[in-house]
């Protein structure tokens, strides 16, 4: 699997633990929510900035995102 599908496949199961839609997670970070989901489908390729922010809105490491 390559990093856009792990960071996406790994997005998505976070996100949905903690109980958020897409549209939940965008609005609450301040993201648009068909980049959330470019990102979970591994079509987008994020900036690490992006990235970092995304690790911090879901209380995980970067990391975390991309193991």
């Amino acid at each position: 699997m390559d990093v856009k599908a792990r960071l996406g496949h790994n997005l998505r199961r976070i996100r949905q633990s903690k109980g958020l839609s897409q549209e939940q997670f965008a609005l609450e970070h301040d993201i648009d929510r068909t980049y959330i989901s470019g990102i979970e489908r591994g079509v987008r390729n994020p900036t690490v900035t992006v990235v970092e922010k995304i690790a911090k809105a879901l209380g995980v490491s970067i990391g975390e995102l991309l193991d």
